[in-house]
């Protein structure tokens, strides 16, 4: 699951740019309740708080974050807990990364670099975890291997087909509109800029000019709806359609290229039993634009206090980095085998920020799920943003087939927030289902690490599933008496419940929490704590 690419930009833009250790004893305080008393936030947020929302807490900031600060400031303080591993499933991490490398997974039972497998784990030198797509890093979407191998008896090839079709379409014209868009905002600021003599105007400059030249007056209007839009330069408005040019080109030169060939790894992704010389034991990216990793580490486990970038969310993890989902849809197999080394490896939480609708071999990965629970680890999983509702859209991976009856007590489906509470606090991109989303956690502009010790803010599922993995995470080490399915309840149970009504999908439907997830509820870690308290004692 890539960042998400928002193609609602270009419809703006078109519109109008275009157009001109331990459990403590006792129980601890009250959890927060009534919640839906709260005020609306009027103010526009700080820039503190756009880094930290996720962390803040709803009734004193009104931002419907998850009160991790009031949390540690009210309840864990100076209690370290029992380290709890967290296997990060997902593209490459950087593991070298100043925010990251303090907090990192090492096989103790493996010496590196020696090329022997010491533990007879199957894998060798693993010391920070392990790379299942070797050099690999291009790949088609699930579909689209489909379709490139040919068989029309697939079960869903005719689907497959007419959703490359469309998909297909829909991206080249796109790349039309963005680049026309792009040339736009180029051209306005290559004129701004003449005209101040500098690139670094601002706001306030360019609301003052007053002029009867055409070309500067429609630089202006350019410029001011840019200003309207929530982006504060034109700079970040060409940053933004170049991130969004470069997914474009992505999506239509390598997921959706039925004859880009992008296993390299020399194994049979359609036999699980093929293992041998698969993959390496380096799980960092193989490029600096491979961050997805980097970033949903950060938001887990970020070294906190130590006066760099910002605070993971849990304070005594280490993090298993595992590389398994590529530049495209990530297979089965790999997904299936990483699930499995997690809960070989003493991993108690798994995070999958990854997903996709066609899984021809969804069964393997269901089995892996069952193989976790088994061992007592805890799978939390982005929901996906399609704006869709899964209990009806496919969505893979699942603890079920459909709506059908769970294989096992130990999977967390999560849907996204933004930091406006009220009516639009469900992400617009976000997945949602009564059955198979669970609950709903900060998602939207979360700020974390990137690549090469830089920081930056995504949006996407992908960012809510390690929000709720490093809560779980926290709970786990706080009250290491509970097991998986028990800290599933704790996340369900705990959550603020919100009765509002939100605005879903793509046609901005109007449902409550409760029609659109199974527990109606946001993740809150200072009502967890004092649930998880209450249940362990």
């Amino acid at each position: 699951m890539k960042y998400l690419f928002k193609p609602f930009l270009y419809t703006v833009f078109l519109s109008a740019i275009l157009f001109g250790c331990g459990a403590t004893s006792g129980v601890l305080s009250t959890p927060i309740e009534n919640i839906d008393t709260s005020p609306l936030k009027e103010a526009q947020l700080t820039e503190s708080e756009k880094n930290t929302w996720s962390h803040l807490d709803l009734v004193k900031d009104t931002i419907p974050g998850m009160s991790v600060d009031k949390a540690y400031s009210e309840i864990v303080k100076n209690k370290k807990g029992k380290t709890v591993i967290v296997a990060v499933i997902d593209s490459g991490t950087d593991i070298d990364h100043e925010d990251l490398n303090n907090v990192l997974w090492t096989n103790k039972n493996e010496i590196p670099n020696n090329g022997k497998d010491d533990d007879n784990n199957g894998y060798i030198d693993d010391i920070h975890g392990w790379n299942f797509l070797g050099d690999g890093y291009d790949e088609q979407l699930e579909y689209v291997r489909i379709l490139a191998a040919g068989d029309e008896n697939t079960p869903r090839y005719a689907e497959a087909e007419a959703l490359y079709t469309s998909e297909y379409q829909k991206y080249v014209g796109y790349k039309t509109q963005y680049e026309q868009i792009s040339q736009q905002v180029n051209a306005a600021d290559e004129i701004l800029t003449k005209h101040f003599g500098k690139s670094d105007y601002n706001k306030k400059e360019v609301n003052a000019i007053k002029t009867e030249d055409e070309k500067l007056g429609q630089a202006v209007q350019v410029a001011q709806f840019i200003y309207s839009n929530n982006m504060e330069s034109l700079a970040d408005a060409k940053k933004e359609f170049k991130n969004g040019l470069e997914s474009i080109n992505d999506r239509l030169n390598a997921n959706l290229n039925k004859e880009l060939k992008g296993r390299t790894t020399g194994d049979n992704p359609n036999d699980l039993n093929d293992k041998v010389g698969y993959g390496n034991n380096n799980p960092r990216p193989s490029k600096k634009t491979e961050s997805h990793g980097t970033h949903v580490t950060g938001i887990i486990a970020a070294e906190r206090n130590n006066n760099k970038g910002m605070n993971g969310v849990a304070n005594n993890v280490q993090i298993m980095a595992i590389r398994a989902v590529p530049n495209g849809d990530e297979y089965d197999k790999d997904i299936a085998l990483a699930i499995r080394y997690a809960a070989d490896n003493g991993a108690k939480v798994i995070n999958g920020s990854f997903g996709k609708s066609f899984s021809p071999n969804s069964q393997w990965v269901r089995d892996a799920i069952k193989y976790a629970a088994d061992k007592d680890v805890l799978f939390v999983h982005a929901a996906g943003n399609d704006s869709e509702d899964i209990d009806i859209a496919s969505n893979f991976p699942n603890d079920a087939v459909g709506t059908g009856p769970e294989i096992s007590d130990n999977v967390v489906t999560v849907g996204s927030l933004t930091s406006n509470y009220g009516s639009s606090m469900v992400s617009s991109f976000s997945n949602f289902g009564k059955v198979n989303v669970d609950v709903f956690a900060p998602g939207s502009d979360i700020y974390s690490t990137m690549p090469e010790n830089e920081y930056e803010m995504n949006s996407g599922t992908s960012m809510a599933s390690p929000n709720v993995a490093g809560v779980a995470a926290l709970i786990r080490s706080q009250y290491p008496s509970l097991t998986a399915s028990q800290v599933k309840k704790v996340l369900m149970d705990s959550g603020l419940p919100i009765k509002a009504k939100v605005t879903i999908g793509e046609n901005k439907d109007v449902k409550s929490l409760n029609e659109i997830s199974t527990s109606g509820r946001i993740v809150n870690a200072y009502n967890a704590l004092i649930i998880a308290s209450r249940m362990a004692n």
